[in-house]
C-alpha cells in the first residue's frame, strides 16, 4: 500500500483534492469542477481523478501513481441512492471510501468535539454530534432540498425576476439587473433554466441577492428572508440541549452568520478547519493500518 492518502471534498461548485502523508502532512493540493452525485458519473470521476491527479503533481510525483495511493471521499448528495458504487468503478485509486460532505466538514470544523455545524454554499446541509451521535439535517439535493443554498436562492431569485416582468410584483434594482444579464429577454432566461443551469450556475446569483438587501432591495429582502427562515427551522432542529459550539462553512457562511436569530449566534464559533481538512483527517483513519503496514515495511 501507498505511505500517502488522498482526501477529496467534492461539492456542487468545486471538487477539492489533498495528498497527505502517514503523519497528514498535506503535500500536495489539487482542484477541479464540481463533484456533486446528481450529476453524471462520468464527469463527477473526471473532475475527483483531476484534481487527484493535480495534487500529485503538486507533491512532484507521478500521476500513474493514483493507482497505488487509497481514497477518501466526501462528496455533496453520497447520502442518497447507490450511485457511489457505478462512480467508484470509475475511479483509479487502490481503494475508495465515500462520506457525505457533512461528515467531512462536521470533522473539520469541530475535530473531535460536540457541536453543530452547517455548510452554507451552493447546497445546504447541517450534521450533529452529541456523545458520539450524528445527526444530520438537510443534504437532500437541489431538485427537492438545500433551502436557503446558493443554488435554491439564485433560483428563487429568476422566479421572482419573471414576477416582476409579468407585473404580478414591483420591479426592483435586482430584479431589473438580472434582466439586463438576459438581454432583458426572459425566454432566454428561460432558456438558461431549461437547457443548461447546474446549482453552480444559479448559486453564482446569490452574492447579488446579499448585495442588494444591503441596498434595501425588496426582493432581496424578501428571498433572504425566506432563507433565514428555513435556516432558522434547521438550526433548532440540530441544534440540542448544552450545545455550545455551531460552526457554519461554506461560500455563504459569512453572509448567513450575521442574519443568524440571537439564539444560534450566541453559540457560533469560527470553524477549526475546513472540509478539505476534515476528509485529510477521516482518510487517515480509514487507512490507518495499511499505512501502518507500509511504514513496517
Amino acid at each position: 500500500m501507498s505511505a500517502y492518502v488522498i482526501a477529496i471534498d467534492g461539492g456542487g461548485t468545486s471538487c477539492r483534492a489533498a495528498l497527505a502523508d502517514r503523519h497528514g502532512r498535506v503535500v500536495g493540493r489539487g482542484k477541479r469542477g464540481s463533484a456533486n452525485i446528481f450529476t453524471t458519473s462520468d464527469a463527477i470521476g473526471k473532475n475527483i481523478v483531476a484534481a487527484a491527479g493535480e495534487a500529485l503533481k503538486d507533491a512532484g510525483l507521478d500521476v500513474a501513481r493514483l493507482s497505488e495511493i487509497p481514497a477518501f471521499l466526501g462528496l455533496a448528495g453520497i447520502n442518497v441512492g447507490e450511485r457511489q458504487q457505478e462512480l467508484a468503478k470509475a475511479l483509479p485509486f487502490a481503494d475508495t471510501r465515500f462520506v457525505h460532505d457533512g461528515l467531512i466538514a462536521l470533522q473539520g470544523a469541530l475535530g473531535d468535539e460536540d457541536g453543530v455545524m452547517a455548510i452554507l454554499g451552493t447546497g445546504s446541509v447541517y450534521v450533529s454530534r452529541s456523545n458520539g451521535a450524528l445527526r444530520n439535517v438537510g443534504g437532500w439535493g437541489f431538485a427537492i432540498g438545500d433551502q436557503a443554498s446558493g443554488a435554491v436562492i439564485g433560483r428563487t431569485l429568476l422566479q421572482q425576476t419573471l414576477l416582476a416582468h409579468d407585473g404580478i410584483r414591483e420591479h426592483t434594482p435586482l430584479s431589473r439587473a438580472v434582466m439586463a444579464r438576459f438581454d432583458d429577454d426572459p425566454e432566454a432566461m428561460v432558456e438558461f433554466a431549461q437547457q443548461s443551469a447546474r446549482p453552480a450556475d444559479y448559486g453564482a446569483l446569490a452574492p447579488l441577492i446579499f448585495e442588494h438587501d444591503g441596498k434595501g432591495d425588496l426582493i432581496a429582502r424578501d428571498i433572504l428572508l425566506d432563507a433565514v427562515r428555513d435556516i432558522t427551522m434547521a438550526l433548532d432542529t440540530v441544534v440540542f440541549k448544552g450545545c455550545d459550539r455551531l460552526c457554519l462553512l461554506g461560500g455563504l457562511a459569512q453572509e448567513y452568520a450575521r442574519r443568524l436569530a440571537p439564539r444560534h449566534r450566541a453559540i457560533l464559533k469560527e470553524p477549526q478547519g475546513d472540509a478539505l481538512s476534515g476528509a485529510v483527517q477521516l482518510a487517515l483513519r480509514a487507512f490507518a493500518h495499511e499505512m501502518a503496514g507500509e511504514e513496517r515495511r
